[in-house]
C-alpha cells in the first residue's frame, strides 16, 4: 500500500477530506522551500505537492508562473526539486508527497532516471500535467515499478469515455479541475462540481480530489462536501510572494492559511 493510499483510508475511517496544498520548488529557495513543507504538515496537510519549476507552465495561472520564474532564476532544477524532496524525508516519513510538473524535464533526463530519482528520494506520486493517458506507457510503467501512483487531471470537458480511460490508469487519487482554465482563475461553481465528481466516482473507485479554485477557507470547506480531497496552490504562492523582502516569514504565514483551511474543512465534514 503505497503512503497516499493508506492516508486516504485514514481520512475515510475518521470521516475527514485531504487537505493537499502546493509549493513550487525553489520559490524563494530551498531552505524556505523544505520549512514551508513542514510547517504545512504541521498545519493540518495530509498530502503535500511539490512543483517542478518549468518555464512554460501552460495549465498554471500568474502565481504559479511567477513562483516558476522566481524558483527558475535562483537556479532551481529537477535535480534540485528531487533534493528538496529527500530533505523533507529526512524530518517526515510518513506524509505522502507529491511531485508535479511537465513531462520535457522528465523526458530530458529520461522516464526511468527519473523514476529511480524520485523514488529514492521519498516522493510517493507523479502528476504530469500535460501527459495525455494514451501516451503515458513509458512514465507510468516506470513508476509503478517504484509503487509510485501516476495521477491524472480530469476537466470539466473531460467525456465519460476519457473520464473512463484515465480512470483506469490512475493510481493514489484522481485530481479533478474545477474550472476551465489555469489554475487560480474563475469562479467556483460547487453545484458543477459536485456533479463532476459524481460523475469521475462512477468510474473510479479511488478518491477524487478538486483543485484549481479553492481561494479561502470557505470555498475549501464547500469543496471539501463534495470531494475526497481539496488541492490549494495559487492563493499560498501569492502570500508567499507578498513576503518576498522576508522570507523567513513565508512558512508561518503559510501555514496560517492551511490551518484556517483544515479547521474549515474539518467542519464541513
Amino acid at each position: 500500500m503505497s503512503r497516499i493510499e493508506g492516508r486516504f483510508r485514514e481520512l475515510a475511517r475518521d470521516g475527514r477530506r485531504a487537505l493537499i496544498p502546493f509549493v513550487t520548488a525553489g520559490d524563494p529557495s530551498p531552505e524556505v522551500s523544505v520549512e514551508t513543507l513542514h510547517a504545512m504538515v504541521s498545519a493540518g496537510a495530509d498530502i503535500v505537492e511539490v512543483g517542478i519549476p518549468f518555464s512554460d507552465p501552460m495549465a498554471d495561472g500568474p502565481a504559479v508562473q511567477r513562483a516558476s520564474e522566481r524558483a527558475l532564476a535562483g537556479g532551481m532544477t529537477l535535480s534540485g526539486a528531487l533534493e528538496i524532496v529527500r530533505r523533507f524525508r529526512v524530518r517526515d516519513d510518513s506524509t505522502p508527497l507529491v511531485m508535479m510538473g511537465y513531462m520535457n524535464p522528465i523526458e530530458t533526463r529520461g522516464c526511468g532516471a527519473f523514476a529511480d530519482a524520485a523514488a529514492e528520494a521519498g516522493a510517493d506520486g507523479v502528476i504530469t500535467v500535460d501527459l495525455p493517458p494514451e501516451e503515458d506507457a513509458e512514465l507510468c510503467d516506470a513508476l509503478r515499478r517504484h509503487g509510485l501512483d501516476p495521477i491524472y487531471l480530469v476537466s470539466p470537458t473531460s467525456s465519460d469515455e476519457r473520464v473512463r480511460l484515465i480512470c483506469e490508469r490512475a493510481s493514489g487519487f484522481v485530481y479533478y479541475v474545477s474550472l476551465k482554465g489555469v489554475t487560480g482563475a474563475g469562479h467556483l461553481d460547487v453545484d458543477a462540481v459536485r456533479g463532476n465528481v459524481r460523475r469521475v466516482k462512477a468510474a473510479t473507485e479511488l478518491p477524487v480530489g478538486v483543485g484549481f479554485g479553492v481561494r479561502d477557507a470557505r470555498s475549501a470547506a464547500a469543496i471539501a462536501e463534495v470531494a475526497d480531497a481539496v488541492v490549494v496552490a495559487s492563493v499560498l504562492l501569492e502570500e508567499s510572494e507578498k513576503l518576498a523582502d522576508r522570507p523567513e516569514a513565508i512558512p508561518g504565514r503559510v501555514a496560517e492559511h492551511v490551518a484556517a483551511m483544515r479547521r474549515a474543512m474539518d467542519g464541513a465534514s
